[in-house]
């Protein structure tokens, strides 16, 4: 079956050449975007009941957008001026860049990896007799406090928001071919919007091998997957499948 519709279970990018624009263009298809899921802040008084004092710790960890954003709105609820010697060590440079919503960026330690927490982690291991504070979202990779611990490290780990399933109630009766999904909580979502969901003709794509597991397990049919060798990213793993079905 040809393809006409996509949704994707992401904020719409923000960017002007945006990958899913050249898409629509190239393949004259129609892309919705639709988070499944959001980001809810936890409140200062949850946050102490954690027994988190911001005053205790020289280096921060930042993962994402989200972890910098929610840092400093719990830094400013609880009346912490953060210090101008406060070391931030950032996953990517895109969470380094958006670090320069909050501090002025060439008067700080801005510590920045390459893409992965695993490339970061040289660099904590650098400085292990700081104090990290690793904020983050009640759903973390395993993979991070395993790493933080291999590393013998002092931190500690702030849960300072939650993923929380967005209310889809309105796409009840909306149909499209294919549904795109970067993470488990994704799929989490779709079942929990949609109980009795049939995917009968839907195409499901997904990105990363817990997407993947996390649709397998919920018995859904996978026909497109990404990242591969031939499609590093999702926009060619998508355009490859409807170049093939759509020329049919």
């Amino acid at each position: 079956m040809k393809v006409k519709t996509i949704l994707v279970s992401q904020p719409e990018p923000k960017v002007e050449n945006s990958p899913y624009l050249r898409l629509v263009e190239k393949q004259k298809i129609k892309v919705d975007f639709r988070p499944f899921i959001h980001v809810e802040g936890v409140n200062a008084r949850d946050v102490r009941q954690q027994k988190i004092d911001l005053t205790q710790f020289t280096a921060i960890i930042l993962t994402s957008r989200n972890a910098v954003d929610h840092f400093f709105r719990i830094a400013e609820e609880m009346r912490f001026k953060v210090p101008d010697s406060m070391k931030y060590f950032c996953q990517s440079e895109a969470v380094a860049y958006y670090l320069q919503k909050y501090v002025v960026y060439r008067k700080r330690k801005i510590y920045v990896g390459k893409r992965t927490f695993q490339e970061l982690a040289p660099l904590v291991k650098k400085y292990k007799d700081e104090k990290f504070l690793l904020p983050s979202s009640d759903v973390l990779k395993p993979l991070v406090p395993e790493t933080l611990n291999e590393l013998k490290v002092d931190w500690k780990r702030a849960i300072l928001y939650k993923t929380v399933i967005s209310d889809l109630s309105d796409l009840r009766d909306v149909y499209y071919d294919i549904l795109v999904f970067f993470s488990p909580s994704g799929i989490e979502s779709l079942l929990k919007n949609f109980p009795d969901f049939e995917q009968n003709n839907t195409r499901i794509a997904v990105f990363g091998n817990t997407t993947v597991k996390a649709a397998t397990e919920a018995g859904l049919r996978i026909d497109i997957e990404a990242p591969t060798p031939e499609t590093p990213s999702m926009t060619m793993a998508l355009e490859k499948y409807i170049a093939q079905v759509n020329k049919k």
